[in-house]
């Protein structure tokens, strides 16, 4: 049996990246997704919906290369789900 350093393995773990933040329009966006956000230069605080949001990203995303528009592509998959579960009745 393989035995493993608990102590790296949780020290190299990034909690702080996939924390919640509240926008100033009141959504919730990870560290991680401001991040990219603010590097394609995507207001994300003018947004007053998940939907709103996702708009600017789609506009943003067809002027940029491949890897970029699948780094922003997966940050658009992430908001999406977390505005359907947010915001669907169940």
């Amino acid at each position: 049996m393989k035995e493993y350093n608990i102590e790296k393995l949780v020290n190299s773990l990034d909690f702080e990246k996939n924390k919640l933040h509240k926008t100033k329009q009141n959504l919730f966006l990870t560290t991680y997704e401001i991040e990219v956000l603010m590097r394609y230069h995507i207001n994300y605080n003018k947004c007053k919906t998940a939907k709103e949001l996702l708009q600017e990203v789609e506009y943003k995303i067809v002027d940029l290369e491949k890897e970029q528009q699948e780094e922003l592509d997966q940050i658009a998959m992430s908001i999406a789900e977390r505005d359907y579960y947010q915001n669907t009745r169940k």
